[in-house]
């Protein structure tokens, strides 16, 4: 598969505000890991997981993904720092 032109991989999912699932899940387990989100582990990406996701954009310096949105800059960081759950 091809790189986007972004040079994130497209097979990386994106996630954002409305998003639900198993993948959202994690994100949510792995934002708490360190103390950024203290909400329902629901699989529900809501405001709550979109404001977690900015501050740790904002601690880390991320700024190729849009702010709040879980893209490939930003999962790859997260996942570096904390454990699958």
């Amino acid at each position: 598969m091809e790189p986007t032109r972004d040079g994130s991989d497209d097979r990386v999912q994106t996630l954002q505000r409305g998003d639900k699932g198993p993948e959202v899940t994690e994100l949510q387990l792995r934002l708490r890991q360190l103390s950024l989100y203290m909400g329902n582990d629901d699989g529900k990406y809501d405001n709550q997981v979109e404001e977690a996701v900015r501050r740790y954009q904002w601690a880390r310096g991320i700024t190729a993904d849009e702010q709040g949105v879980y893209g490939g800059a930003t999962r790859t960081s997260l996942e570096s720092e904390t454990t699958e759950p």
